[in-house]
Formats: structure tokens, sequence, C-alpha cells
């Protein structure tokens, strides 16, 4: 019953919230906080997480913070990590892979939105991607990555592309390590039901990145890797062997 309501919200809302950003944009609305396209993602993120009967927990709170822009890196394990976060932060915007901005209206509606897309396989558009993303910061708005680069099946994290570290010492916006926990029991990777849940979501240290530069990328991917992986294991007993570390410049992906 949640998997056929879930599907029903996304059908109907999306069009209408759809329809609605596309037009926003075409009279040239303001981006600014509280405006319709924070509204309308914020607004279908919260439908879906009712409907699907997810539970938001949220640890260390002060660290999502809407007086600066952040750079938030995730990890990730399901769709619901995306409703998660669009539902609780402040003017997100997500860094997303290329195949998901052709998709018929969401695509041009998420773009609206101030949503980037990443095409992984073109590392020269990957690149102006993230410049993107970094003028964008510069302009207030904070980012939502993965550095994982897709969804997982465990929550033991992968390795870390380098793309997202680059971006946060381009933009000097401080990286806010971020996990959450419970996305893969409500709707993983392969799963074609959803159920009921809590979502945990750490807010971990930031970590400032004024005077670094390009080549303190990798350092920044370990430090925050590091976080993560910490407080999986400290938290929920997920164990890996060694440190995720970033992936060579030509992986470099969202």
């Amino acid at each position: 019953m949640r998997t056929l309501l879930v599907l029903l919200t996304t059908v109907l809302l999306t069009p209408l919230l759809g329809l609605i950003v596309i037009i926003a944009a075409l009279l040239g609305l303001d981006h600014g906080t509280g405006g319709v396209f924070d509204w309308a993602p914020r607004t279908w993120s919260r439908a879906l997480l009712a409907v699907a009967g997810v539970r938001i927990r949220l640890h260390n709170a002060e660290r999502m913070r809407s007086d600066r822009a952040q750079v938030y890196v995730a990890n990730h394990m399901s769709w619901f990590d995306v409703f998660t976060l669009a539902a609780i932060l402040p003017r997100p915007k997500f860094i997303a892979k290329a195949e998901l901005g052709r998709i018929p209206l969401f695509g041009k509606a998420s773009r609206a939105c101030g949503m980037i897309f990443i095409d992984r396989d073109n590392r020269k558009a990957a690149f102006a991607g993230y410049e993107d993303a970094a003028h964008r910061i510069k302009r207030g708005a904070s980012i939502v990555v993965y550095p994982e680069g897709t969804r997982g099946r465990e929550y033991a994290l992968r390795p870390f592309k380098k793309g997202p570290f680059v971006l946060a010492v381009a933009s000097g916006a401080p990286v806010v390590p971020t996990v959450l926990h419970g996305t893969k029991e409500i709707f993983g990777r392969g799963s074609w039901r959803v159920r009921s849940g809590e979502v945990h979501v750490h807010f971990l240290e930031p970590i400032e990145t004024a005077g670094l530069t390009y080549e303190d990328r990798d350092r920044l991917s370990r430090d925050a890797a590091r976080q993560m992986s910490g407080l999986l294991e400290a938290e929920y007993g997920v164990t890996r062997a060694g440190t995720p570390s970033a992936q060579p410049l030509e992986a470099a992906s969202a």
C-alpha cells in the first residue's frame, strides 16, 4: 500500500510542482531563500516522506546552517536520501547524474530549481558542472553531493570521487560530512517495495576549506571519509577495511 501511495504521489505532484517552477523560471522569479524554488522541492519531498511513513531524527542539527553556504557530503543508499535532505536543508541544490536531467519534465523542473546535472562520462562537462555549482555556492546556495557517485547496497562507504572536494576548495565553503542511516531499509537499491521507518541524519564536524588549494583535495576527502566511517562504526557497527580515498582526476564526477 505504501509503495502505491508513493507512486501516486509522485505521479500527481511531479507534473504539478514541475510546471509551477518552470513557469516561475520563465517569469524570472528570485531564487532566494523561501521562494518557489525552495518551496516546490521541499513540498514534493515532504509529501513523499509522509505517505511513505518516514520519520526523521536529526543529530547535531545546529550544523545545518541557514546563514552560510555549505557543501554537504553525504553517503548514498536510496532515493530517500535525496527526499530526506531536500525536506530539511535550507536552500539546497543537488548535484546528480546527467541521466536524471533527461527525464521529461522532471529534468527541466529540476534545472529550474537550480539542480546541477553532471555527465560522468565527459570529464570536461563534469568539471563545468562543478564550476557552475561553485558559482551557486558563492551566491548563497548550499550544495548536496554524494561522493560515492551512485547508490550502494550496504552502508559501508565506497571510494569517494574527487569532484566534490575540488568543488568545496574552489568555492571556499565548508564541507559538512553527513551520514544518513535507515534509508536502505525504507527503499534500498534494487527494491520494489517502500517500507515505513526512521531515518537518522547525522551532521558531523564541518571542515573549513578557506585557504586550501587544489593540492589539498585528497586530504579533504580523507578527512570527510574518516569522520563518516567513524560515525557509522560507532553508532551502527558498520565496519570496512581501510578508509575511502579520492579516485584519480579522470574519475571525478557526481
